[in-house]
């Protein structure tokens, strides 16, 4: 992987376990208690998003604030609230009507532990409080209403039927198809988890005001980024075990679903998730070493095996 030997390294690990925790302390200011009633409902929420996740999305908006010369404690709140967004989309995608799985982060998926019923009305509600989130009054103290608004609407938008949301229309709609196009594959994988992941990032640039070429930059890496990381999604429930992805492995074989590796096969796959990840990094060579731990993350992405 492409890397500037005039830039010092970061101890990723290091630095994504103290960005998860501020997350995490973050994250439990937001979610109303297990005390609070109705019980069951708050109970479900706290199962999920605090089940082990990696919390890569909020990462990728700190570090992104981080890289054009922000503050990323400041940003923590819209990377909350995309996190509280992408934990919903996995309540929902392992329903029954859905995905249909078991177990999600090596735990019994919530409609597993608290019924269907309460596992739909816990998603809706982590998407409604993400949005609560966002336009809490106390976020004016610190950035302007246009930036504010310009962030929720990058996030409403990566959400919904021209983001994720029709990602994962156009999933089901081709699952078991034999004759699923490179195009059509491109744009599942793009909208379904691309589009947010590049609105975590776009958000803590936009947030800690980023310049246009900052944030064409930030961008692309986030466009590419975007697309490796379901690439290399697609390698592992391939190769990865049930207890390495924390989910049941070959589960989108037994679906038939459009995946890279059934499309490319195994090697183009990689060779394809390695040539984005490279394009990714490139996207960043005009910052300095505020962006190593993008760059790294990068590397994190391409090469990970959970």
């Amino acid at each position: 992987m492409i890397q500037d030997p005039n830039v010092k390294k970061v101890d990723l690990k290091l630095y994504m376990a103290s960005r998860r925790e501020l997350i995490d302390k973050a994250l439990e200011t937001y979610i109303p208690k297990e005390s609070a009633y109705p019980y069951v409902i708050h109970q479900a929420m706290r199962y999920s998003v605090f089940a082990g996740g990696k919390r890569l999305r909020p990462i990728l908006t700190l570090a992104a604030a981080e890289a054009v010369g922000g503050d990323p404690a400041s940003v923590l709140f819209a990377g909350c609230a995309v996190e509280l967004i992408h934990t919903y989309s996995l309540i929902h995608d392992d329903l029954p009507a859905m995905d249909n799985d078991d177990f999600r982060r090596n735990k019994p998926t919530s409609h597993k532990v608290f019924g269907e019923n309460m596992a739909i009305l816990a998603g809706d509600a982590l998407l409604t409080l993400a949005f609560e989130v966002l336009s809490r009054p106390e976020n004016l103290k610190t950035f302007k209403a246009d930036i504010l608004l310009s962030v929720i609407r990058e996030i409403s938008l990566a959400a919904g039927t021209l983001g994720m949301i029709g990602g994962q229309v156009m999933d089901i709609l081709s699952e078991g198809r034999k004759e699923i196009n490179a195009n059509t594959l491109e744009y599942i994988h793009t909208h379904k988890t691309g589009k947010l992941l590049l609105a975590s990032l776009r958000a803590g640039a936009l947030l800690a005001g980023a310049t246009e070429e900052q944030l064409k930059a930030i961008t692309d890496y986030g466009t590419y980024i975007g697309l490796c990381f379901q690439i290399v999604d697609d390698i592992l429930d391939v190769e990865g075990t049930t207890e390495e992805i924390g989910k049941d492995a070959g589960s989108d074989a037994a679906r038939e679903k459009a995946t890279y590796p059934a499309l490319y096969g195994l090697d183009r796959s990689k060779g394809l998730a390695r040539e984005l990840a490279k394009k990714a990094i490139q996207a960043l060579s005009g910052f300095g070493e505020s962006a190593q731990p993008l760059r790294e993350i990068g590397e994190f992405i391409v090469s990970r095996t959970y």
